[in-house]
């Protein structure tokens, strides 16, 4: 059974409207805060209701939400924090506000496993300021930590290299292309994804690596898809002295150009031909696509 909820009472309720003036105050421009319309309208019920208290209070949601996005690594990146301000507690009669709640949007460049580590470790309490210095530091220092996994690995000990190349009738959901790509560096992995109808997928590293990175993509990123709508087909594997020509694990749908299809999701294959032939890979183009 769902415990009882009791509306804050007057000086709390007046800190916890002062805490989103406060928010609404530090980020000011358009994009950085957004408040939705059903937020602004309880707010200002209840700011009538703690100027005369003797009515009865407004019926309210037990939280308010807004969305602030911080800026990760001077403006290079930003991650969204979902706040909920409560307005209700357990008790009547209660000296103190229940702490502000905070989760996080995930953004492109972190997996749903990394954004819930981060969520779980935001200081609680009412200090916003602390929790969002907090949010930014962590996600700087992660994204400083991909970018060094980012170079070309070391190949020392981990056996021949070999380019294997994987083609899909289509590739589309940005989650699963994501997880390509940032899951690629844990696994020594270098190449490119190409998302659209083809889709292609290049990877560079010693053959047991790029195996299992490929088991654990199917069974945990694609997890959630059926059995029947994984279709990937290996192409082409270059075994005979391979040497990296990727500095790191990219996904390249929009570097090169416009897309046809009524969804736009045809890729350019004359613009992958030139991009591959600049490389050196033509043979393994006409093995892939044809």
């Amino acid at each position: 059974m769902a415990k009882e909820l009791f509306i804050l009472p007057v000086d709390l309720m007046e800190s916890q409207l002062s805490t989103i003036d406060l928010l609404t105050a530090m980020f000011p421009s358009d994009g950085e805060l957004e408040i939705p319309e059903s937020t602004t309208q309880c707010v200002e019920k209840l700011r009538s209701w703690c100027e005369d208290p003797s009515f009865p209070p407004p019926t309210i949601p037990s939280t308010l939400s807004l969305t602030v996005s911080l800026p990760i690594l001077e403006g290079e990146k930003t991650i969204q924090v979902n706040i909920s301000v409560p307005l209700q507690c357990e008790t009547p009669e209660t000296d103190h506000s229940p702490p502000l709640g905070y989760s996080l949007r995930q953004p492109e460049w972190m997996s749903r496993a990394e954004v819930a580590r981060l969520t779980a470790s935001i200081p609680a309490g009412d200090d916003a300021l602390e929790a969002f210095e907090y949010i930014q530091a962590e996600a700087s220092r992660f994204l400083e930590h991909k970018q060094s996994e980012a170079v070309v690995p070391e190949d020392t000990d981990r056996g021949p290299i070999v380019r294997v190349w994987f083609y899909f009738p289509s590739l589309s959901t940005r989650k699963k292309r994501d997880d390509m790509v940032n899951l690629a560096p844990g696994y020594a992995l270098t190449g490119f994804v190409l998302a659209g109808k083809p889709g292609v997928l290049c990877l560079e590293g010693c053959s047991q690596d790029i195996d299992s990175y490929m088991s654990f993509i199917k069974t945990h990123s694609w997890g959630d898809i059926p059995s029947y709508q994984k279709k990937v087909s290996e192409r082409f594997r270059e075994t005979e002295g391979v040497q990296r020509v990727f500095p790191g694990m990219e996904e390249i749908t929009d570097s090169l150009g416009e897309r046809g299809g009524q969804r736009a999701n045809r890729g350019d294959m004359q613009a992958l031909e030139a991009w591959l032939g600049g490389k050196g890979l033509q043979e393994a183009f006409e093995k892939v696509i044809f």
